[in-house]
């Protein structure tokens, strides 16, 4: 087990367990760090499985959040392969013992636990034990409500999806979500193997009303009807605690000396002239869909920076010589930057807080799980992206001569299109700025869940 020299004795003592995947990870620990930052007697052991450890115990963080480890449960080969319906399995019975295990070891006894609400478990651990358990939900509201009224697509007989005979239907009916297209909804393909991980989802919600609380990272604004009726439907308190994105980085060091190649080559763009492209980093487009993607980017003569893990030298043969293919960037940086005019995304609800933070419009790209519906709120409700995909079925290739098209067009700042986008992405980044600050919907529900704690919080040593 890892251990650090854990600081002073502090008023409240916060014990994070977030789903082991970056995704769920980095959202976790940007809440941590907006909860110290905002009190300086929160301690905060964030808890992790060995292996991730091993990937993020060097990344910067205040001296009162200190890391714990679990052994690695999970067997390496899910970790790193594509069976997400057994990775999840294992998640779900493995991690329970080791997690309540390690309670018992830990220098001061919790006040709280705050873990994903995708472990249901926990929650079971901290009612076992008399402490309170705030669940955090990690992707949108939204989705939340449409997995909270799964069982309404069955009575309707939407469920299972089949998308190729009714992927645009739409339905109206889920409570607190505009007309939706069935295509849209989470795991909707109709194989076993969506139908395993939806089973075990929705195994999570059946606990939700054990918890003492529930959280999310989002905006009150972006969500409000989703998040009005979670509220009128469930007894306990809910936060929307804000975006949980690293933007005090961005507000504490908004010019950081770094030496950074592709931050020099964006300095040398005209502003709002770049694309950037980000396909995630788990679910994956086909290795035939990307050499579309390549060819069009080569052949469209727009500037673009990709993030392309594990096939950066690969692409940069194809993509010609307006722009950069990498394998990492600092992601929320580079949305920032004046010369980024767009974002080529798979709707991953990290990446879509981060772009509607910094105002950057979207081409819509999403793969799988909750990526098809975010695509949704982004062009139907928000009204600040394009789809590249316009078909509902999941294994149609989008050819070159389609991509070319919508990306010059995209990137066309001066066409009536995309200046009506940029204008109300650009209004969205406003709301979500007012949003944080001292007073915002979000600073003010933040504060009222610190409150909550220190006010229940009773700490003694273990």
């Amino acid at each position: 087990m890892a251990m650090e020299e854990a600081p002073q004795t502090p008023l409240c003592h916060i014990v994070a367990m977030p789903y082991p995947a970056r995704g769920h990870i980095n959202p976790m620990m940007n809440l941590c760090k907006l909860l110290v930052f905002n009190n300086k007697n929160i301690l905060v052991t964030f808890v992790v499985t060995e292996e991730w450890l091993s990937f993020i115990s060097s990344d910067p963080k205040p001296d009162n959040i200190i890391f714990r480890s679990i052994p690695n449960v999970i067997p390496s080969e899910l970790i790193r392969g594509r069976d997400h319906p057994a990775f999840m399995e294992a998640i779900m019975t493995k991690m329970e013992e080791p997690f309540d295990e390690l309670l018992d070891k830990l220098d001061y006894s919790p006040s709280i636990i705050v873990h994903d609400t995708m472990l249901y478990w926990v929650v079971v651990v901290g009612n076992k034990r008399n402490i309170p358990v705030a669940s955090f939900w990690t992707m949108s509201a939204s989705i939340f409500s449409v997995f909270l009224h799964q069982h309404l697509l069955e009575q309707n007989g939407h469920y299972p999806i089949n998308i190729s005979e009714n992927g645009d239907e739409r339905v109206n009916y889920i409570p607190g979500i505009s007309s939706t297209r069935l295509a849209d909804l989470p795991l909707n393909d109709n194989s076993n193997r969506s139908k395993r991980m939806m089973q075990m989802t929705l195994k999570g919600f059946q606990w939700i009303h054990k918890a003492q609380y529930l959280l999310f990272t989002s905006i009150y604004e972006l969500e409000s009807q989703a998040i009005d009726t979670l509220k009128s439907k469930l007894s306990l308190p809910i936060y929307t605690i804000g975006l949980t994105i690293p933007h005090l980085n961005l507000k504490n060091n908004p010019k950081p000396n770094i030496n950074n190649s592709y931050i020099e080559w964006l300095d040398s763009q005209p502003i709002g002239s770049v694309l950037y492209i980000a396909q995630g980093s788990f679910f994956s487009a086909s290795s035939e869909q990307i050499n579309e993607i390549a060819n069009a980017l080569c052949e469209s003569n727009v500037r673009f920076l990709w993030v392309a893990r594990g096939e950066a030298t690969r692409l940069k043969q194809i993509c010609g010589h307006m722009g950069l293919v990498l394998e990492w960037c600092d992601q929320l940086r580079v949305l920032s930057h004046s010369s980024i005019g767009g974002f080529w995304s798979h709707c991953g609800w990290n990446s879509t807080k981060e772009s509607v933070f910094v105002g950057v419009p979207f081409l819509t790209f999403p793969i799988n799980l909750d990526q098809p519906f975010n695509s949704k709120m982004i062009v139907e409700d928000w009204k600040i992206g394009l789809r590249v995909k316009k078909d509902v079925k999941g294994d149609i290739l989008v050819k070159k001569c389609e991509i070319v098209k919508i990306i010059c067009e995209f990137m066309d700042l001066d066409s009536d299109l995309t200046r009506d986008i940029r204008d109300r992405s650009r209004n969205l980044k406003k709301i979500c700025c007012q949003a944080i600050e001292n007073g915002g919907s979000a600073h003010k529900d933040l504060n009222g869940f610190i409150s909550d704690m220190l006010h229940y919080s009773k700490f003694t040593y273990a």
